[in-house]
């Protein structure tokens, strides 16, 4: 950019509004900094919400994050509700207006929920399944579920619909599991999918497919109906559907793409003054253009982001290697590399914990993918697990990555 930058405004308050934040400053940005939250909270850890929620007697504690030190105005409770780029000018959603010299996009996505059954209204269908999003969703399920629900319906069988079923299933409840495929082999492949869904059925979760899942009834009449016709009961169904980007404040601005998609360059830049990190953002891979809502994909993508607005072309390229983990059912699993992996590993060492493991898929492209499962190993260790060749495998000294 050749104009100076004295006013940078970051909207979102999650963690990559924050870290996008923090990397301003400790980039060199000491001007006039401003953070648009729609959330009434400060930045708080997603994650936490559904890995320790339902288990022992947690009070949320888990999701609190170090209070900012980035010294930014920080507007909470407050929506963006649109851009004007000639202008530089985010419109808020209480009528105000904050101008800007340099903009990060960090409002991330919200939760999809389950759309109601044929001939019913969308307005009428909100109310009965629980999604967990928000630390006010996370506080909403935990009550339901502390009220010793008889049958807990989850839809979804992806990381965040498993752990949600393994905390119902630790308090009590009878959990039956809605999937439209074997739960977690679209995001982790069809070897971990099988390792997690032999642990949650030990457990005693009920697996059911049967095609899209829609919400029928209403009240404490709420049923979830599936398209080849089976109609399960429950007491507490919560949606674990996925999430939706949160772009619609952009509508009209110009800088959404033909399919409404919020496309970044791979220094994080959407136009020179306009970057964009986190949820809400496709970014460029080593696979492609997507969105990845990952936890550290925000972060990474943050420092990348603040870069690029800073320095420009100088900034160095955001070259992403996904971290991923989960714990659900007595496992804790971490990944480094692209997944889904196919197959099974090519290579597998057992640990001394009850299923301990750790694993390595070689893909085509000639990068790979390392996991754990209750498996002691510091994280750098892990990427260097992943990015070694086949021929590293086989030695010994692979022992020596564990703690």
């Amino acid at each position: 950019m050749t104009a100076p930058l004295r006013r940078i405004v970051v909207v979102g308050n999650g963690i990559a509004g924050l870290t996008a934040c923090d990397s301003l400053r400790s980039g060199g940005f000491d001007g006039e900094l401003t953070v648009v939250g729609a959330e009434t909270h400060h930045p708080y850890s997603r994650p936490a919400l559904s890995k320790a929620l339902l288990h022992g007697d947690d009070d949320l504690n888990a999701h609190q994050l170090p209070e900012p030190t980035h010294e930014a105005s920080v507007l909470l409770g407050v929506g963006a509700a649109g851009l004007d780029v000639e202008a530089r000018v985010v419109k808020l959603d209480d009528g105000g207006e904050v101008p800007y010299d340099g903009l990060v996009i960090a409002s991330g996505s919200r939760a999809r929920r389950l759309a109601p059954e044929a001939g019913r209204s969308p307005d009428g269908a909100g109310a009965q399944d629980v999604t967990l999003r928000t630390i006010e969703d996370a506080i909403l399920l935990k009550q339901r579920v502390e009220s010793r629900p008889s049958v807990v319906v989850v839809v979804g069988g992806g990381p965040l619909g498993m752990e949600v079923a393994s905390g119902c299933l630790h308090a009590g409840c009878e959990v039956t599991l809605v999937t439209d495929g074997q739960p977690l082999a679209r995001q982790l492949g069809g070897y971990l999918s099988e390792v997690f869904t032999s642990a949650a059925a030990r457990r005693g979760l009920r697996f059911v497919q049967g095609g899209t899942a829609r919400l029928a009834g209403s009240g404490a009449d709420a049923r979830v109906a599936l398209a080849d016709g089976t109609v399960l009961e429950a007491d507490l169904i919560v949606a674990a559907v996925g999430d939706e980007p949160n772009t619609g404040w952009l509508a009209g601005s110009g800088i959404l793409a033909g399919d409404g998609s919020l496309r970044v360059d791979s220094r994080g830049r959407v136009r020179p003054d306009i970057v964009a990190a986190g949820d809400v953002a496709h970014f460029p891979t080593r696979r492609g253009m997507g969105r990845v809502p990952l936890w550290t994909s925000a972060i990474d993508q943050a420092k990348s982001a603040a870069a690029g607005l800073l320095e420009g072309d100088s900034a160095p390229e955001f070259d992403f290697e996904p971290y991923f983990w989960t714990e659900a059912f007595g496992l804790s699993l971490k990944a480094v590399g692209f997944t889904p992996m196919v197959g099974v590993p090519d290579y597998l060492e057992e640990g001394a914990a009850a299923e301990s493991k750790l694993l390595r898929w070689q893909h085509g492209d000639g990068s790979g993918t390392a996991a754990a499962i209750n498996y002691r190993i510091a994280i750098p260790k892990l990427r260097r697990l992943a990015g070694s060749g086949p021929e590293a495998l086989a030695r010994p000294s692979l022992t020596a990555l564990q703690h």
